[in-house]
């Protein structure tokens, strides 16, 4: 499944002019801390049980946003920090919001790879009520070229994707997610697809538990056990 990259790009770059037109005094910073039992991604426990601390900083102005996000990380990645920007907003029941995202990793495997981040995805997300859906598109991963020359041999491919499909329930909510990844070379770290299934309930706006388990998957993506998180966010005023 692949959505056009020229496409994603538009849409992106027409939610930056909508957002020059948010008036200043609508200008809003913000951060938090947080902390959770492990790192869960995208159904995949990446973590090997150690608890990961995190941390944002982010500035919006009417539907606009950026900010940059970081965690101690994970097993084989390495510390990370996330840059970001996008703009969002709603139309009656219905929801949008498209952002870029470049995932940079200084230390572990990652820190290897060449370029601006070690990958970077468009982000296209719709809802209606309870339910969400949001498109990732690896615009600037890893090529057959890199893994020949052994650059970026641990990173996604370009080809690869991923959707989310969420509802939320009261506290209580569901989501399932698909892999995508169309690259069949051997010296990609991953190949074939992974469906996963989370259930996740908020306690209060700070505690939340989520249960999360891959229902589905290709030889490319490593079995996993189920895993069950606890996280902790606290905002700083």
């Amino acid at each position: 499944m692949k959505f056009s990259k020229k496409i994603l790009a538009g849409a992106v770059a027409a939610s930056l002019a909508m957002s020059a037109f948010a008036p200043m005094a609508n200008a809003e910073v913000s951060a938090s801390v947080g902390v959770a039992s492990t790192y869960l991604w995208r159904g995949f426990e990446l973590g090997s049980g150690t608890p990961a601390v995190s941390g944002s900083l982010d500035y919006s102005q009417g539907g606009f946003y950026a900010g940059v996000w970081g965690s101690s990380g994970d097993t084989t990645a390495g510390t990370e920090y996330d840059l970001y920007f996008g703009y969002g907003g709603e139309v009656g029941a219905f929801t949008y919001d498209v952002s870029l995202i470049s995932y940079i990793y200084p230390t572990g495997q990652f820190s290897e790879t060449e370029g601006v981040g070690d990958f970077m995805e468009a982000i296209i997300s719709f809802g209606v009520g309870p339910v969400s859906l949001t498109y990732h598109d690896n615009i600037a991963g890893t090529s057959d070229d890199d893994i020949a020359d052994g650059v970026n041999r641990y990173a996604f491919e370009e080809d690869y994707s991923y959707l989310n499909v969420s509802v939320a329930l009261g506290d209580f909510s569901v989501a399932v997610g698909h892999h995508f990844e169309d690259a069949d070379d051997a010296a990609s770290s991953v190949t074939g697809d992974a469906t996963h299934l989370d259930l996740s309930y908020a306690y209060n706006d700070n505690l939340s538990f989520t249960a999360s388990a891959v229902v589905a998957s290709d030889d490319g993506f490593e079995e996993a056990d189920p895993t069950f998180v606890v996280s902790y966010s606290l905002p700083i005023e």
